[in-house]
């Protein structure tokens, strides 16, 4: 009987030591789950910031967009030409016509050059002119004082 017993005290060792390890194992695996849960939640944390500022960029683009639209329409003084242009493209349904109004487009830009060289050369004449005629009215001024 008394091996009986011994053999009793020896599974009863045996499972206590597995209940052991088994709580040890069960305590590792709560760490893990809780270790995991933390990592999930900080990229969930990432992951909802990064789409806020993606969230953020885009209506800060549509906004933009909105603007460059509106940049493309007439001003409220009727001036702006950007939507007159677009029809007058748009209305060019051959290579010919192309090639002719930008023929004309380019006479006419010539043309404006050579307006704006003679109104810059004139300019240039002019504030000469008013230079000399300032330094004169100086000269005569200080000339006049003495």
């Amino acid at each position: 009987m008394t091996q009986n017993v011994t053999q009793w005290l020896d599974e009863i060792k045996a499972l206590k030591q597995q209940l052991v390890e088994m709580r040890q194992e069960r305590e590792d695996a709560y760490a893990s789950a809780i270790n995991w849960q933390q990592r999930y939640e900080t990229e969930a944390q990432q992951r909802r910031i990064e789409a806020k500022l993606t969230q953020q960029t885009v209506e800060i683009l549509q906004q933009e967009i909105q603007q460059l639209k509106g940049r493309m329409q007439p001003d409220e003084s009727g001036t702006g030409r950007t939507p007159e242009i677009q029809a007058a493209v748009g209305e060019l349904r051959t290579e010919a016509e192309l090639r002719s109004r930008l023929t004309q487009a380019l006479i006419e830009c010539d043309r404006l050059t050579q307006d704006l060289q003679g109104e810059q050369a004139s300019h240039i004449h002019t504030r000469k002119s008013l230079t000399t005629a300032l330094g004169d009215a100086i000269g005569t001024l200080a000339k006049g004082k003495e």
